[in-house]
Formats: C-alpha cells, sequence, structure tokens
C-alpha cells in the first residue's frame, strides 16, 4: 500500500487515511464521496457534539441559569475555534448560517459609504457569492464595478490582473483564496497589498481554500476572511474573520435591542446553538489528527500543513488520470491549485458524465457551481458548464482510479 492510499506517515498525520475514513458515518454506503466542494461528510465526533448539545438544555444567550449559560458557552467556544483555525481573534469571529448571507450583510454595510466615483473590484474566478453581493451594493450606491479577469488558458488570476483595475477610487476589492471550481489559488497577500497601497479594503473568500490547507489571515492581509464550516467537517454555518478595531468603526443595520458592541452586532437572530457546537467540534476534531505538541491552533497548522500535501498528490494522481482519458479537457492548469477539478468529456454533456459517475457509485457534480462568471469566460455557459471532482481528506486512490475508470467509460461511448 503505498502512502497516498492509506500510510500517512509520510505527510505527518497520526493516524491512517483509511482509519479517517472510518471516523465518517456517511462513508460506509460504499460511494466515493468526490462532492467535498460542495459540503464534507461529518465525522462522528462532530455529529455527537452536536447531538449532545440538542439533548441538553439550552436557551438563548446572555441569561442568568445553567441552560442560557450554556449556550453561551457554546457560541464563545466556537468563535474561538474558528479563530484558532484561520488565525484570527474570537472578538473578531462573525458566526451565521452561510457565507452568501453573511457577505450580503457586509455588502450592505460597507456600501453605505460608497457614492457615486467610488470603485468596487471582482474578479471573474470567484464564486458569485464573492461578485454578487458587491455588484448589487455598487449599484444601490451608484458606484463602479471594475473587473479582474483570470488567464483562461491557465486558469490563473495573476497579480497584474489588478493593475489598473485598483485605482484612488477603489473602496473595495473581493478577492477569493482558491477557486471553487478550478482551484486556481492566487497571490492574495500580492493582491491585498495593492488594494491596501489604494487605500482599500480587501474581501477573502476563503471558503473553499480553508479545507485544503493552512490558513493565516494575517499572513494574507485579509481585512476580512469569510469561510463555511461544512467544507471542514463541520455543520452548515458560516463565518466573516475581521479585526475587531475593523469591526468597531461599521455600523451594521440591526435590531435596536441587539447588542451595540462585540462581534454580535452584525449577527442577525438566533444562532444554531447545535450547529455551533458542531464547528468547534469540528476543529478540535481536525486539531486531533497529528501528535504535534502545542496549542490547538499549532496543531491545527500542523494537521493543515499535512492535509496539504497529501492533497497536493492525490490531486496529481486524479490528474494525470483523467488527462490520459481521450477527449477529456481539464479546465485551468495554474500552478498553485487545490485538489478540485473541472473538466469537460467531448462529445458528452456533463450532465450524462455525472448521471455515468452516479451509476458507477461516485459523486460528482455538473454544472457552473455558481462560479457562473468563470464558465461564461471559458464558454461553457450555455452548455452544462463542466464536471465538478473535489477532493479532501476522506478520499484516497481508490475513489480517483474508480473516477478516472468512469469516465473513461463515458468517453468511448
Amino acid at each position: 500500500m503505498t502512502a497516498v492510499e492509506g500510510t500517512s506517515d509520510t505527510f505527518g498525520l497520526a493516524r491512517r487515511i483509511e482509519e479517517i475514513r472510518g471516523e465518517f458515518p456517511a462513508l460506509r454506503d460504499g460511494r466515493a464521496a468526490l462532492d467535498g466542494a460542495a459540503g464534507t461528510q461529518l465525522p462522528s465526533a462532530v455529529i455527537d457534539a452536536m447531538v449532545g448539545a440538542m439533548r441538553a438544555a439550552m436557551a438563548n444567550v446572555h441569561g442568568a441559569f445553567p441552560g442560557s449559560e450554556r449556550s453561551t458557552e457554546t457560541v464563545n467556544a466556537a468563535r474561538r475555534a474558528v479563530a484558532d483555525l484561520v488565525g484570527g481573534s474570537p472578538d473578531g469571529v462573525l458566526l451565521g448560517p452561510n457565507m452568501t448571507t453573511l457577505t450580503f450583510m457586509f455588502a450592505d454595510t460597507l456600501s453605505r459609504s460608497w457614492g457615486p466615483g467610488d470603485e468596487v473590484v471582482v474578479s471573474s474566478l470567484d464564486h458569485d457569492a464573492n461578485i454578487r453581493p458587491w455588484v448589487l451594493a455598487a449599484q444601490r450606491a451608484g458606484a463602479t464595478v471594475r473587473w479582474a479577469e483570470f488567464d483562461v488558458d491557465s486558469g490563473e488570476l495573476p497579480v497584474q490582473a489588478f493593475d489598473g483595475v485598483i485605482g484612488e477610487r477603489t473602496r473595495l476589492v473581493a478577492v477569493t483564496a482558491a477557486s471553487n471550481a478550478i482551484g486556481t489559488r492566487p497571490d492574495v497577500r500580492a493582491i491585498a497589498d495593492r488594494a491596501h497601497a489604494a487605500g482599500a479594503l480587501i474581501f477573502v473568500d476563503g471558503v473553499h481554500a480553508t479545507p485544503h490547507g493552512p490558513t493565516d489571515i494575517a499572513a494574507l492581509g485579509a481585512d476580512f476572511y469569510a469561510c463555511s464550516s461544512y467544507k471542514w467537517f463541520g455543520p452548515h454555518a458560516g463565518a466573516v474573520i475581521a479585526d475587531p478595531a475593523l469591526l468597531a468603526g461599521l455600523e451594521p443595520r440591526k435590531l435596536v435591542p441587539s447588542p451595540d458592541q462585540g462581534p454580535e452586532r452584525f449577527e442577525r437572530g438566533t444562532a444554531s446553538f447545535e450547529q455551533l457546537a458542531g464547528v468547534a467540534a469540528a476543529v478540535d476534531w481536525i486539531a486531533g489528527l497529528t501528535d504535534e505538541a502545542g496549542s490547538r491552533r499549532q496543531r491545527v497548522l500542523a494537521t493543515m500543513g499535512a492535509t496539504e500535501r497529501y492533497l497536493d498528490e492525490l490531486a496529481t494522481v486524479a490528474r494525470d488520470g483523467l488527462a490520459a482519458v481521450d477527449g477529456v479537457r481539464i479546465l485551468g492548469s495554474a500552478r498553485r491549485r487545490t485538489s478540485t477539478i473541472s473538466f469537460v468529456v467531448r462529445g458528452v454533456s456533463p450532465a450524462d458524465v455525472v448521471a455515468a459517475c452516479n451509476r458507477h457509485g461516485i459523486n460528482v457534480w455538473n454544472g457552473d457551481n455558481y462560479a457562473y462568471e468563470l464558465m461564461q469566460r471559458f464558454g461553457l455557459g450555455d452548455s452544462g458548464g463542466a464536471v465538478r471532482a473535489s477532493l479532501v481528506l476522506y478520499n484516497d486512490r481508490s475513489d480517483v482510479r474508480r473516477l478516472v475508470d468512469a469516465v473513461a467509460q463515458v468517453a468511448v461511448g
């Protein structure tokens, strides 16, 4: 058995990949779950934490009785966990139902100070959740939207794409840390430096990047960093992380009785406490995959470094296998990318490829996967988009072999 198939010593994980796979009840159905970019499955530890939270007495936060105290600590624990995952401050962690909802809220908040002549920069590489909220907010404010375009041949979003786009009237730059469709990882820090030099803020979509390697929002230069726990083995919840001092200067629309300070004033409505219990448990589970000592943050970094090494090798096997199939075209060839692969098969619709994969017990997606502008740029918007296979930590070479074999059968008709 090779290191990629199971012996994770090469990559620095404390448990073999097959042991890790065994911690996911949903994988017992025997299917190849190559749909991680649309949401990962949950390990038993996370499921148990959520069930435990629902079995315990809970109530709204900040009350003077045990059920309320339990809820308050659950929220605080989730903030601490997310901060350890990405390198932020718990006081700067905003929690919500998903990244899209939170991004719309920030677009509403930030755009209240925009006006005619101001400019907002978005990227055609991005998921629409980091495009449309800003485009719509700019339209309401009378601001101008400017586009940084990725290179269709390579799939790269070079820093130079922002030259001449970011200017003295730029108020905000929105960019992804990794494409959810083709995996491209732009040089976010260099883009952030350009934004900051112009006096603009940068909002980084880290939803797809976070489960694929270590995250340090300070190193990225992100003013706002968004992620979703259901992409890193947690429940359906979102978070935006920012400097507490930056948040203190913003005025979100909120109810009068809701808190006037801290991240809570950005969070609309009562939190889903059982989900937040799962958020904290997911970070604990990630931290527990390494034998390295240290703080939870240090252990998370060790695990995610090992994860990145493992997935880089596994993705190379997948890309090489698919590229060897006659008629398969892989979208993009960026130098830095995650283990997510979008491809088309000549003469076969993406929907038919996915249907064939389903018959072989393989979970993959077809369509634009909300990378709407990206698929338009590839000329695939009107032809069904592409097939997307996304590898995460619980995938192995057997999953990859099944995918390549199924696609090869489809390609020969």
